[in-house]
């Protein structure tokens, strides 16, 4: 971490809401729908709060509904977003930058989930030319020039982001998107200087990551990462990997990680009813000096506490449970007529 600059952001909690799709933009701008979820977000003792995955380009987008942070409109239309939240409530607001790659190009999960467009689709981009599923198309190989291209998007985004008024961008290196099919061997077949080694495989990852480091400092914005830490499938991203890409995201500067797992293929080990990725953020912070958040099944406040407690996390992401109850936060499951005492924490990022 920079010692230079170091940046100072109090969190009232350990809670954090964490980044969910969507899907409910229009022309990749944020709607009504918008509003009232991060809105009732704000105000349900959150600590902080994520907006969903947000494409860098027009290829990039998982749908046709998604997110995106490309052009003046919806930089302007995000940043009337911001100013609402802020006035409901002024914490810090973050937005995850992300390139969906051979994921892209899909129906909205409700219409079809997990299928590829028929109509109106586009061409998607991968590390190679290899299908995400058997039904998928080949998406076509990034190529050098392309690369240069993709780093300058999410030069530009986390610039547009900055100016729209966030306070964190999270660059999204999970979940089966370009920049984990870029760190994956499972998707990852290159023969150049960015496939084989993990040297190579992590490269793009960490360009990008400087790039956005050197724009974020300067401005005392926190950058994050969100990691697939492991691939559940045999050959693929195991523990000795993501423990040698969070301490070279440390030595750029990073000021948190968020562990997840899996996504790399529809169908992997992953057991998805335990809470499976805290062993992996757990090993994982043993292994950095940074903040590490974590989420996946994490049902209510008092197993959010254990998670604390035991060191596994610093910090957690509730995505499903806000969904359920959006005032979950003020009481605790078990004991539902009591407010619980704030968890006061600073983390000096």
């Amino acid at each position: 971490m920079n010692k230079n600059f170091k940046k100072k952001v109090k969190l009232k909690n350990f809670f954090v809401l964490a980044p969910m799709c969507q899907y409910m933009a229009k022309n990749g701008e944020p709607t009504e729908w918008h509003y009232q979820h991060l809105g009732k977000a704000i105000l349900s003792g959150f600590s902080k709060i994520m907006l969903e995955s947000t494409a860098v380009n027009h290829e990039g987008r998982i749908t046709i509904a998604d997110l995106c942070l490309y052009n003046k409109k919806q930089q302007k239309k995000l940043k009337k977003l911001i100013k609402y939240l802020k006035n409901l409530k002024n914490i810090p607001i973050g937005i995850q930058l992300s390139h969906a790659g051979r994921k892209g190009s899909s129906h909205i999960p409700w219409e079809k989930y997990n299928r590829p467009l028929t109509k109106d689709k586009w061409n998607t981009y991968s590390s190679s030319n290899i299908k995400k599923d058997k039904l998928w198309p080949t998406p076509t190989i990034v190529n050098k020039q392309k690369i240069k291209s993709i780093k300058k998007n999410f030069f530009n985004s986390a610039k547009m982001a900055i100016d729209a008024g966030f306070d964190c961008i999270e660059i999204h290196m999970a979940h089966g998107y370009l920049l984990h099919q870029f760190f994956s061997p499972i998707a990852n077949k290159r023969v150049d200087e960015y496939g084989g080694s993990l040297v190579n495989r992590c490269r793009l990852l960490l360009e990008i990551s400087k790039k956005i480091y050197n724009l974020t400092n300067k401005k005392n914005i926190i950058l994050g990462a969100r990691i697939t830490a492991h691939d559940w499938i045999e050959g693929g991203i195991d523990m000795k990997d993501s423990v040698y890409l969070v301490k070279q995201l440390e030595k750029i500067g990073l000021d948190y990680i968020c562990v997840a797992s899996g996504g790399i293929k529809t169908k992997t080990n992953l057991k998805t009813n335990t809470k499976f990725n805290l062993k992996l953020s757990s090993a994982i912070k043993l292994e950095t000096s940074l903040p590490v958040r974590v989420a996946g099944n994490i049902k209510n406040i008092n197993e959010a506490k254990k998670i604390i407690k035991n060191k596994k996390a610093d910090m957690v992401a509730f995505g499903r449970s806000y969904l359920k109850n959006s005032n979950f936060l003020f009481f605790d499951k078990e004991k539902t007529n009591e407010i619980p005492k704030p968890y006061l924490r600073a983390f000096d990022f």
